[in-house]
């Protein structure tokens, strides 16, 4: 079916029509009941929820409390971070390498906690990057970046990164499919010669380290978001899929045409016993996989050669198509496994598929037609039931563990609450304005923490003070603990929040790690006593061993540097005290400043360009005597016979 104008139109002035409706409605409503009382976090009281913001565009993962909406972190993961000096230390450069060079930017979507038996266990929490495609895992004891690795044959790493209910797979669906291998052809051929790679990542169930098992090599569709099975459906992964159409220009009208797209059910478990019998092909690849060690404090960088793909039609009984009305986006499983959502953005009604209908219809083969050699099932033989008057543009459903869901409308801007299984809708609250994604901590495991519910904003427009043409987004907080939903906060979000998760706090309380032990330290040019400081010239290079405590460097006093010289500054924080980093910044230096936490060792590199003395100093306040925090570097002419010393207290 086309999209006709008068649909167009129709939804347009609908979208303008609400927002008047919005604009005119009374903004301090919410203050008028205790809902100040209900997001107050008294001084020295702590927040009862942890979530995980995406950053989009920043690149970065954001760190927010919940109820009171403080932002307590910014995790730099694809990002360069000039705060921490992530990115810019010699330790950390190599986590941002990929087969296309260092690359310090991406697009971070969809965090993602571990899981064990389907519940939150804390330990990591995976993160995707859009642009280039890779996926990176933040280590929760820490909050810093452990592991990224590159995902070759994809482009648009879009429906990731989502983990099974035991962290067995973290996947990395494609956006954008591309040739496979990438070779020079004309775009116009795209239709049956392009693919989409759907790639399973393991995880080590201790150490968390991440290798590609396999990818799955897909028809050309677009691959938009992703769940796992859970319960009775572990063992399957479920793909929404747009552009069925497989058009390659103006989507919005060429990829809008089919009544239905799909959502493609994996059977990763079937897949994974044909991979382990020696099943798949390997094919020539490049990409990097990219490693921190919190033991030596540095990251390592290592290219992988080959990936073992997978050709769907040689594995029967492992994918399967379910019709699904139309262009979805989010594809969301119930606590239970047994209902797959399938958020059509273009449908006037939200569609749920049944896992039992589903295994019923694969075992009677209750098939209609097939794409590129894979079954499609009949849409009214796995079709649970639908929701109806749900709103314009559904976009993301999440879960209450209490028998409810709650969807994001994105023309309508609002909020839905239905009730599982009878598809009634229950409640209904705008959000200002353009929901995108939501989150109810723990809402897409087999144990959601339904207390609250966030709503994550595209435009920001009146809700506060205006800095400009551009503003941070918005995020708006729903006790929906009740029969009805409450709206008791907004606060801004930093970058561009596609998708969040949240646990509660005291997950992750009891295992964070509040220093580095210094006698654990194992960084190559660590100075774990202040006797050990020193500098060696090795050519034309130098390496500064040096210590910090409050409120001295040791050494603070250096000489014999040359024009020409690159001197790499090795700086151990002595301080086994929570809390107390200690920062680095030398004038002229060309990267960023370190900030440089309690027993851990960096390195910044720099390069003098011109004779004098230039002092360096710490970047962050430490003590009464913060200021007096300093030393000098003397530098001589190139050719200067100047001896090479060190000093502290001379």
């Amino acid at each position: 079916m086309k999209i006709h104008n008068h649909l167009i139109l129709t939804f347009g002035t609908a979208l303008m029509l609400f927002s008047c409706g919005q604009q005119n409605q009374n903004s301090n409503g919410a203050l008028s009941s205790s809902a100040a009382e209900k997001v107050y976090v008294a001084p020295g009281e702590q927040d009862e929820f942890y979530a995980f913001l995406s950053g989009g565009y920043s690149g970065n993962l954001t760190v927010y409390g919940l109820p009171s909406g403080r932002m307590f972190k910014e995790i730099p993961v694809f990002s360069q971070f000039p705060t921490s000096g992530y990115g810019y230390s010699e330790e950390t450069v190599p986590m941002l390498n990929t087969s296309h060079g260092f690359v310090p930017w991406d697009d971070l979507h969809h965090p993602d906690i571990s899981q064990t038996n389907g519940e939150l266990d804390g330990r990591w929490i995976f993160v995707n990057g859009n642009n280039t495609p890779r996926v990176a895992r933040v280590d929760l004891s820490t909050f810093e970046t452990a592991e990224i690795i590159e995902v070759p044959n994809s482009a648009g790493n879009h429906s990731s990164s989502f983990i099974t209910e035991n962290t067995e797979y973290v996947v990395a669906g494609t956006r954008f499919s591309v040739p496979v291998p990438q070779r020079d052809m004309p775009i116009n051929e795209y239709k049956g010669n392009f693919k989409g790679a759907l790639t399973f990542i393991s995880v080590d169930p201790e150490h968390g380290h991440m290798a590609i098992k396999f990818q799955l090599l897909m028809p050309g569709f677009n691959y938009d978001l992703s769940h796992p099975g859970r319960g009775k459906s572990h063992g399957w992964f479920f793909f929404t899929t747009y552009n069925t159409e497989e058009a390659n220009s103006l989507l919005e009208v060429n990829a809008s045409q089919n009544d239905k797209d799909f959502i493609a059910a994996i059977n990763w478990k079937k897949i994974e016993e044909y991979v382990n019998n020696g099943g798949g092909t390997k094919m020539p690849a490049h990409y990097a996989h990219n490693v921190y060690d919190e033991h030596s404090h540095t990251g390592t960088s290592t290219m992988r050669k080959e990936v073992l793909t997978v050709d769907p039609t040689k594995v029967p009984g492992a994918v399967y198509f379910l019709p699904t009305p139309k262009s979805p986006h989010g594809c969301d499983v119930d606590p239970t496994g047994q209902y797959i959502i399938g958020n059509g953005k273009l449908s006037a009604d939200l569609t749920v598929h049944s896992f039992d209908k589903m295994i019923a219809a694969i075992e009677g083969k209750k098939f209609d037609g097939e794409a590129y050699g894979i079954p499609i099932l009949k849409f009214e033989d796995v079709l649970a039931g639908q929701v109806k008057s749900g709103g314009l543009g559904p976009l993301h459903t999440e879960f209450d563990g209490e028998g409810n869901a709650y969807t994001t409308f994105f023309i309508s801007s609002e909020v839905v609450k239905w009730q599982l299984g009878t598809w009634e809708v229950l409640d209904r609250k705008p959000t200002y304005y353009s929901v995108g994604h939501l989150m109810i901590p723990g809402g897409n495991s087999r144990k959601p923490f339904g207390k609250y519910v966030v709503a994550m904003n595209k435009i920001t427009k009146d809700r506060y003070l205006p800095t400009g043409p551009e503003m941070e987004h918005s995020a708006q907080l729903y006790d929906i603990s009740g029969d009805k939903m409450e709206l008791i906060y907004d606060f801004p979000t930093h970058g561009e929040p596609h998708y969040a998760a949240g646990c509660p706090a005291e997950l992750l309380t009891t295992n964070s790690k509040k220093i580095y032990r210094l006698d654990e330290n194992r960084h190559p040019y660590a100075v774990t006593t202040a006797d050990g400081s020193k500098v060696i010239r090795d050519g034309n290079e130098v390496h500064v061993y040096m210590s910090t405590i409050r409120s001295h460097f040791t050494p603070d006093n250096i000489e014999g540097i040359k024009v020409g010289d690159k001197v790499y500054f090795h700086i151990t924080n002595h301080e086994q005290d929570f809390d107390v980093p200690h920062g680095f910044a030398i004038l002229g230096q060309n990267s960023s400043e370190l900030l440089v936490m309690p027993g851990q060792t960096k390195t910044s590199v720099w390069e003098p360009n011109e004779v004098g003395v230039w002092p360096f100093y710490c970047t962050d306040f430490c003590s009464a005597l913060h200021q007096e925090m300093q030393g000098y570097v003397r530098v001589s002419p190139a050719n200067s016979n100047v001896e090479l010393k060190w000093s502290l207290g001379e």
